[in-house]
């Protein structure tokens, strides 16, 4: 069967050329001298001329072969170079990072880590989608992506980067004015603001030991955006459910409070989901690790 590629045969060509030897040319390339001698030989059919002129003793080229041999020239420099800058990409964080996220951990937490992570990574660029999109990673180009628990493709490599509670709570002029819910179920007399991307919809769910309930939610104000919602609660409009990423540093200052603490409600997930790939690039491994420190932290 003819060969479709150009280059099939060509480095054994060169290399003989070189040495005027099956024998050290089969050395050189780490292969056998019947290896080579039929690789030589294809080429020549494929050509439909002869390269060579061969004897028990000798290897000469012919004028055919010299003067492919001339045209050739630099052509063997211009690959290898060509596989060290692929290869380059397995063994140091080089080239373009293309990564989904949505935008409340993507303003918080994966910006200022994406800023660290350039500085300390100066030959890797990052194009960052924050967006709550679900993203085909190879259809659309991406390395990766970073969500909350995710049905994933066996296709798809998944890293678990870190966990974060879901919080209930309010501003405390909220509470001034309408008082705090003792039960799971007085949320029905309070105004509730829900992030419209939750997978169980508009139901808070909640358990304590062996007690489980789902509450429905008809929200005063319903947001796809984790930030908006933080504000508006801030601002007394309601009682709201975010993670804790989100609203920790405004409980520990005490613009928003707690509620129901003795019940859980759900943990979030937060992982790194990447192609199934046994030559991951070394900028998605060291990006997915610094951020995975960054999470814990």
């Amino acid at each position: 069967m003819k060969s479709l590629d150009p280059l099939d045969g060509i480095a054994a060509f060169l290399t003989v050329s070189t040495h005027l030897s099956f024998t050290k040319a089969a050395d050189e390339l780490g292969m056998s001298r019947a290896t080579v001698g039929a690789q030589v030989r294809q080429l020549e059919d494929r050509l439909g001329i002869r390269l060579f002129q061969r004897s028990t003793r000798k290897v000469v080229l012919t004028e055919a072969g010299a003067a492919y041999r001339e045209a050739l020239s630099g052509i063997l420099p211009q690959i290898r170079e060509a596989e060290r800058t692929a290869t380059s990409f397995q063994k140091e964080a080089v080239g373009r990072l293309r990564v989904s996220a949505p935008p409340d951990l993507g303003h918080l937490v994966i910006v200022p880590a994406v800023s660290e992570f350039l500085k300390l990574n100066p030959a890797v660029s990052i194009e960052l989608d924050l967006s709550h999109r679900a993203v085909n990673l190879v259809e659309d180009g991406f390395d990766l992506a970073i969500r909350g628990r995710l049905e994933v493709d066996i296709n798809l490599i998944t890293r678990q980067l870190a966990t974060s509670s879901l919080v209930i709570s309010a501003s405390p002029a909220y509470l001034a004015e309408h008082g705090a819910p003792k039960t799971p179920h007085d949320l029905a007399n309070h105004f509730c603001l829900h992030f419209a991307e939750l997978r169980w919809g508009r139901i808070w769910p909640f358990r304590r030991n062996d007690e489980e309930f789902r509450i429905p939610i008809v929200p005063r104000l319903e947001l796809n955006h984790s930030l908006g919602l933080r504000d508006a609660a801030l601002l007394g409009v309601g009682i709201v459910l975010l993670p804790d990423f989100i609203v920790g540093e405004d409980l520990r200052q005490g613009r928003l409070v707690q509620l129901l603490p003795d019940w859980h409600i759900s943990t979030l997930q937060l992982q790194a989901v990447y192609p199934a790939n046994r030559h991951i690039a070394v900028k998605v491994r060291r990006f997915v690790s610094f951020l995975a420190g960054k999470l814990r932290t």
